[in-house]
Formats: C-alpha cells, structure tokens, sequence
C-alpha cells in the first residue's frame, strides 16, 4: 500500500498533511509515529519537528475514526465526549477508567489509567493539547459548545490551587510596590482562575494582555481616589 514519511510542527499537523497529500480520511490511514517533535507528542511546538509515517490502509484492515463519537446525534455531550477521549487514549495504546462530570457551564472528563500522569506533560501542555482534540471533535458540526475540561491525576485541582496562591501573592506585590504586576503567560483556562481569584479584592484589577494562546495577566492596583 503507498506509504508516505511527513514532517509538521505537531503530530497533529503532520497527520493533516498526510490526509491532503494521500487524499484519505484519517480512519483510512495507519500512522506510525517517528518523532514526536522536541516538546513532546500532541502537538507542542518545539526545536524539532514531528515526524510520522503515513500508510493506507486496504478496505479490510479500514476502521472507526476517532470522529466516531459524533455518529450517533442521539449520544449526548457526555456520552460523546467520553467515547472520544477513549478512542484517542486507545490509540495511544492506554486503557482508562474514564469519569464524567456535567456542570452548568462545562463539563469535566477525568481518566486514570497506567501512565495517565505522562500525559499531564509540562505545565499541563500536553493535557492541554488532548483537551483541544476532544472539544474539536465533540463540537464539530455541533450547536451546544460546552466547554469539555479533560482532567487526570487530578491535576486540575492541584492547578487550580497553585495558581490561586500565586495569584493572592502576586496581588500582595502589587498592593505593595503600587506597580502593574506581569504574570507568565496563562492559557485560557488558567486566566480564569487567577481572574476568579483576585475579582473580590476591591484594592486591585486584573486584564489580560497580548495576544496568541498564551495570553499574560496584568495585576494592578486600583488608584486611589485624591
């Protein structure tokens, strides 16, 4: 069967590059990964490229996709979300156990499985990155776009309260110096958190600046009245 080798800033690139190149759906193709690139698998940018090869597969040997949560429009956004973070942990090579939370506002998937705390990667990029998957192939064609948070070893929560004891202390420099205060860059979900944190503390201000994913809060300190 024809076979290809192509390079892209992420796996996820490459393997769009071979579906234009070989002009094949993803489920047509078996990818075999030769390098993830230098910040690892999922698509993180770095100083080397990913690299996989891309093979057709023979009608026989065709598959589901990982699209295949999206069949069924009966399936709700729970069901679906959960079918698509176990096609893709599947295709990794990692069975989990896989929990759903539904909330108002999003709706959080937690998996555990041997390993699982590898794909958290630095500074949850690659936690990140898997979350991003999910969400385009839940939503995709969809009208309901419920924020899907994908979570394991419970590192959200670990997250959550490391940024909001950064955020309290960066406020405290702020108050104390009568200075803006730069955070490192946040992604969206990070901002929030530090946003939520700091909202009820009438002596300072929070905004966002830049522009990208990664996006920086400012901290300021209100001025006071003359």
């Amino acid at each position: 069967m024809k076979s290809i080798e192509i390079e892209g800033k992420t796996i996820e690139e490459a393997i769009n590059k071979a579906c234009a190149e070989l002009n094949a759906a993803r489920e047509d193709l078996e990818i075999e990964i030769l390098s993830n690139g230098s910040s690892g698998f999922l698509g993180l940018v770095g100083a080397k490229k990913a690299l996989i090869r891309a093979t057709l597969k023979s009608p026989a040997e065709k598959t589901p996709s990982l699209n295949m949560a999206t069949a069924s429009s009966s399936d709700s956004l729970a069901e679906k979300a959960q079918k698509t973070l176990r096609d893709i942990l599947s295709f990794l090579g990692m069975e989990a156990k896989i929990q759903v939370k539904e909330e108002p506002d999003r709706l959080w998937v937690s998996f555990k499985g041997d390993g699982s705390g590898l794909l958290i990667g630095r500074k949850g990029q690659t936690l990140e990155a898997l979350e991003y998957l999910v969400n385009k192939i839940v939503h995709r064609g969809a009208e309901d776009k419920k924020k899907i948070v994908v979570d394991t070893e419970n590192y959200r929560a670990r997250r959550e309260e490391a940024l909001i004891k950064l955020a309290k202390r960066m406020g405290e420099k702020a108050k104390r110096s009568g200075k803006p205060v730069t955070m490192n860059p946040l992604n969206a979900h990070d901002r929030r958190i530090v946003h939520l944190a700091l909202q009820n503390d009438k002596a300072l201000r929070t905004h966002s600046k830049g522009t990208g994913l990664y996006r920086k809060i400012v901290i300021s300190p209100e001025k006071k009245s003359a």
